[in-house]
C-alpha cells in the first residue's frame, strides 16, 4: 500500500505544478489556448473551442519531457 501512497502524492504533486504553471502563464498573458491555428466558433448561443494547435504544442512539450525521463532511468 505504500507504493500506491507515494504514487498518489506524485500525482498531486504534478498536478498541482501544472495548475500554479497554468496560472502564472495567464498573469503574464502568454496565449495558453489562444495560439494561432486554434479555431474558435461562435454562434448565437454558443462558444465551441477546438485547441488543435495547444494540443499539438502540449503533445510534443510532454512526448519531450517523458522521453527525458525515460533515458534517466536507464
Amino acid at each position: 500500500m505504500t507504493d500506491l501512497g507515494k504514487i498518489l502524492i506524485a500525482i498531486g504533486a504534478l498536478i498541482l505544478v501544472i495548475g500554479v504553471i497554468i496560472v502564472l502563464l495567464g498573469k503574464m498573458d502568454v496565449p495558453v489556448g489562444r495560439l494561432p491555428g486554434d479555431i474558435v466558433y461562435r454562434g448565437k448561443h454558443t462558444t465551441v473551442y477546438f485547441p488543435i494547435v495547444t494540443s499539438i504544442l502540449l503533445s510534443i512539450v510532454l512526448s519531450l519531457i517523458f522521453y527525458f525521463l525515460g533515458r534517466m532511468q536507464r
